[in-house]
C-alpha cells in the first residue's frame, strides 16, 4: 500500500481505512483527479449500480445505516428498521455489503461504499433520517447518555434541528471539558453557535462565553475568541447580569496578556475589579482580585501580587470557592518564590495538588508552568525536569496546546542552562516553527533560540535576540526583558564590543533594581564587573546567589566550582575566564575544553585570545581542526535502543513484533517500552503519539533507526 500511495502523496493508512484494500477502490482513487474528500464518479456509479440490483428492503436498510458513521449497534438497527431488521441485515451481510465488528455492530464493508450510498439520498431524506436516529438514541437509559451525546449532537445538527442542538451541544461540551477534551468541547459549542439566532439572549451569552473559554484553551484563534467574550459582555450587560461580566473581563485580560498587550490586559483586570466591587462580595469578585494579583506577579510587583492574592484567598475561602483559591495560591506562591521569601514552594505544591484533585486542567498546567519556571530559575534542575515532563504531558493530554508550547520553551531554557545547546535549539526552533502562537507564548522559545545561537556562533544569534527584545519590551515585563538584554550584553562581550555591552547594561541598571529576582540581579552584577563598568552598581535588596557572589568577591574558581555543582557547564567556563594570576593558565585551559565540548565557538575563541594576551597559550589544549561535531542527545534522554523502540511504537508495532524486528527478548522490549512511556510521562502509547504530534523533534533520527533492511518505519 505504501508503494502505491507514495507517487500520489496520499496517506497509506487513510487509503486503507476507507477502501479496506479493495483493489478496485484503491486503483480508482489513485487514478482519480477528484479533490480529496470527494468520491470519484467511477466508484459512485459502481456502488449505485449495485444498489439498484437489490430489493427495496435491502436498499432501505443500507440507506438508513449509511446515515451513521462507523458501526451501528443492533438495538439501533432494530429501532430504525423495525421487525424486518434482522432479516434485512442477514441478507446484506450475506451479499458482502455489510460486516459485523467484535461487538456485533454492523457497518459497511467499505467506508467509500457508505459515503456513496449516503450521496444517493436527497438532502431532505438525509435530514429526516438523522432526526429519526437522534430520537432513537435519545430513548436510551440516561446512564448511557454521556457516551452518546456526541452522536446525538452530530445527528441533530445534520437534521438541522437547532433547538435540539442548543439543548445537546452544551451538555456534550461540558462532558468533553470534564474529560479534558477541550478541543472537542470547543467544537461542540461551535456547532451550537451556528444556531445562536434561535437561542434566548441568556443562552446566546452563555454560548459565546463558554465557546470563548474552551477555544481560548485549545485553539489558536484569538481574534474570534476575544470578539466572543465581548459579545457575551454586551448581552449580559443588556440583561442586567453584571456578575457575569467579571469572569469575561478576567479571561479577556489573560488573552490580551498572551498577545503581549500589557496595557489592555491591565485595563480589563482593573475593570473587572471595579465592576464586581459594585455588587455584594461574590466568587466573581474573588477571581477579579486574583486576576489583579496575577498581573502584578507577572510584572514583578511582588508586594502587590501577594496583597491582592491574599485578599482573593480570604474571600474565596469565605465563599467556599476552591477554584479561586487555586488560582490565587499560584500567584502568591510564585511571587514569594521569585522574591526569595518563605512559603512559596508550599503554596505552589498546594495549588498544583488542588488543581489536579478537582480537575481544573487550565489551573493545573498554569501551576506546572510557574512552579517549573521557579525551579529552572533557582537551578533546581531535578525538580524542573519532573515538573516540565509532567506539565507538558498533562497539557498535551488535555488539549492545552498553547500552554504546552510555552512549557516547551521553558524546557528549551532548561536544556540551555544544562549546556545541552543542540537539544535546546531543536526544541526552541520547533516551537517557533508553529504558526499563530501568540507572542508571549513563544517568547521563552525565541529568547532561548537567540541565546543558544549567539553562544554557538550562528550568524543570526544577535538578530534573533534583538527581535526577542523588541517583543519583550512591548509586554513591559522584566522576565521578558532582563534575560534578553543580559544575553545581548554577553554577545557584545564575546565580540569585545564594549560600547554595545555598556548600552545593554546601562539600560538594565535604569530599571528599578528592587524588582529584580535575585538570580537576575546576580547575573547583571557579574556582567557589570566583567565589562568593567565605570559606575558602581547599587547594592541589591535581596541576597545574591552563591556563584555570582563568589565571583563578585574575587573567587572565580569557587564560582566555577559552584556552577559545576549546580550543573551549568557554560557558566562555569565563563567564571574560569575571570581567573587571574598563576591559576589563569589551567583555568583557561579548562574553560576552552568546556566551551569546545559545548560547540560554544565565540567563547572558546575569546578564551584562546585571552590566553595569548597573558602568555599562557601553551597551556591550552590543541586547537580543534575542521567543523565541530554536533553532539545531539535525545531531548527526553532516550537511549539509542529506546529510540529504536519509539520508532516501532510510531509504526504501530506490538511488543512481540518489536522483539522480532530488533532481535531482543520480549522482556527487554517490555522494559524499554516502559522506559519510553516513563520519559514521555505518558500512561499509554496513544499519549506518546499525541506528544509527537506537537513535538515532532522527539522522533528518532535516521542514524538510530533499527536495522530492518533499510526500510522506512512506515513500511515495516
Amino acid at each position: 500500500m505504501a508503494a502505491l500511495t507514495e507517487p500520489s502523496g496520499r496517506c497509506a493508512d487513510d487509503l486503507y481505512r476507507i477502501t479496506e484494500g479493495n483493489p478496485f477502490f484503491v486503483t480508482e482513487l489513485l487514478a482519480s483527479e477528484t479533490e480529496p474528500g470527494r468520491i470519484p464518479h467511477s466508484i459512485r456509479d459502481a456502488v449505485w449500480a449495485r444498489l439498484s440490483r437489490l430489493t427495496a428492503g435491502e436498499r432501505k436498510a443500507l440507506e438508513v445505516i449509511s446515515i451513521v458513521p462507523g458501526g451501528v449497534e443492533p438495538w439501533l438497527v432494530r429501532a430504525l428498521l423495525g421487525v424486518e431488521a434482522d432479516t434485512l441485515l442477514d441478507q446484506c451481510l450475506a451479499r458482502g455489503l455489510l460486516r459485523r465488528d467484535g461487538q456485533g455492530a454492523v457497518m459497511f464493508r467499505h467506508e467509500l461504499a457508505r459515503q456513496a450510498t449516503l450521496e444517493r439520498l436527497p438532502p431532505s431524506l438525509q435530514r429526516s433520517l438523522h432526526s429519526i436516529v437522534e430520537a432513537a438514541i435519545s430513548q436510551l437509559v440516561t446512564t448511557k447518555a454521556p457516551a452518546l451525546l456526541v452522536r446525538r449532537v452530530h445527528h441533530a445538527a445534520s437534521a438541522e434541528d437547532g433547538a435540539r442542538v442548543l439543548e445537546l451541544a452544551p451538555q456534550a461540551a461540558a462532558h468533553a471539558a470534564h474529560l479534558g477534551a477541550h478541543r472537542d468541547a470547543a467544537s461542540h459549542l461551535a456547532t451550537a453557535l451556528r444556531y445562536v439566532a434561535q437561542a434566548t439572549p441568556e443562552q446566546a451569552a452563555q454560548l459565546y462565553e463558554d465557546w470563548a473559554y474552551e477555544a481560548g484553551l485549545a485553539l489558536d484563534v484569538y481574534e474570534p475568541v476575544i470578539e466572543a467574550h465581548h459579545r457575551a459582555i454586551d448581552i449580559w450587560r443588556e440583561l442586567g447580569r453584571i456578575e457575569k461580566i467579571g469572569p469575561n473581563l478576567c479571561r479577556l485580560s489573560r488573552l490580551y496578556w498572551r498577545r503581549g498587550e500589557g496595557k489592555a490586559a491591565e485595563d480589563c483586570a482593573d475593570q473587572a475589579v471595579c465592576e464586581m466591587e459594585r455588587l455584594p462580595p461574590g466568587p466573581e469578585l474573588a477571581m477579579a482580585y486574583s486576576t489583579r494579583s496575577q498581573l502584578h506577579m507577572l510584572h514583578y510587583r511582588f508586594d502587590e501580587a501577594i496583597e491582592w492574592g491574599l485578599r482573593a484567598i480570604a474571600l474565596a475561602d469565605q465563599l467556599g470557592q476552591i477554584e479561586t483559591r487555586v488560582h490565587a495560591l499560584n500567584n502568591v506562591g510564585t511571587a514569594l518564590l521569585f522574591s526569595d521569601r518563605p512559603g512559596g514552594r508550599d503554596r505552589l505544591e498546594e495549588t498544583l495538588a488542588l488543581a489536579l484533585e478537582h480537575g481544573f486542567h487550565d489551573h493545573a498546567v498554569r501551576a506546572y508552568t510557574n512552579f517549573a519556571e521557579c525551579a529552572v530559575l533557582s537551578k533546581d534542575f531535578v525538580l524542573a525536569e519532573r515538573l516540565l515532563a509532567e506539565g507538558i504531558a498533562f497539557a498535551t493530554r488535555h488539549d492545552l496546546d498553547t500552554a504546552a508550547q510555552y512549557l516547551l520553551g521553558r524546557q528549551a531554557e532548561l536544556r540551555m542552562e544544562q549546556g545541552r545547546f543542540r537539544e535546546a535549539e531543536t526544541i526552541a526552533q520547533g516551537v517557533m516553527n508553529l504558526e499563530r502562537l501568540p507572542m508571549v507564548m513563544h517568547l521563552p522559545a525565541l529568547t532561548v533560540l537567540g541565546r543558544v545561537h549567539m553562544r554557538l556562533g550562528e550568524p543570526d544569534g544577535m538578530a534573533v535576540l534583538l527581535n526577542a527584545l523588541q517583543e519583550g519590551l512591548a509586554t513591559g515585563e522584566l522576565q521578558r526583558i532582563v534575560p534578553v538584554r543580559l544575553a545581548l550584553a554577553e554577545g557584545a562581550w564575546l565580540h569585545e564590543d564594549h560600547n554595545a555591552c555598556t548600552e545593554q547594561l546601562t539600560a538594565l541598571a535604569s530599571i528599578d533594581l528592587d524588582r529584580y529576582r535575585s538570580w537576575d540581579f546576580g547575573e547583571l552584577a557579574v556582567w557589570w564587573q566583567r565589562c568593567g563598568m565605570a559606575m558602581p552598581l547599587p547594592a541589591p535588596s535581596a541576597q545574591i546567589p552563591l556563584p555570582h557572589s563568589a565571583e563578585l568577591h574575587g573567587g572565580p574558581l569557587a564560582a566555577a566550582k559552584e556552577w559545576d555543582r549546580l550543573g551549568l557547564p557554560y557558566d562555569s567556563a565563563l567564571a574560569l575566564m575571570q581567573v587571574r594570576g598563576a591559576d589563569a593558565g589551567p583555568a583557561l585551559a579548562r574553560a576552552v575544553t568546556i566551551f569546545e565540548s559545548l560547540e560554544a565557538r565565540p567563547a572558546a575563541a575569546l578564551a584562546r585570545k585571552q590566553a595569548q594576551r597573558w602568555g599562557v597559550a601553551r597551556q591550552l589544549p590543541k586547537a580543534r581542526r575542521g567543523p565541530y561535531g554536533a553532539a545531539r542527545r535525545h531531548p527526553l534522554g532516550l537511549t539509542r535502543h529506546e529510540q529504536q523502540v519509539l520508532a516501532l511504537i510510531v509504526a504501530g508495532k506490538s511488543n512481540k513484533e518489536a522483539a522480532h524486528l530488533l532481535s531482543r527478548s520480549p522482556r527487554t522490549i517490555e522494559h524499554q517500552v516502559s522506559a519510553v512511556l516513563s520519559k514521555f510521562s505518558a500512561a499509554s502509547r496513544m499519549e506518546v503519539l499525541l506528544r509527537l504530534r506537537g513535538e515532532p523533534w522527539l522522533l528518532p533520527t535516521e542514524d538510530v533507526l533499527p536495522p530492518w533492511k533499510d526500510r522506512p518505519v512506515s513500511e515495516v
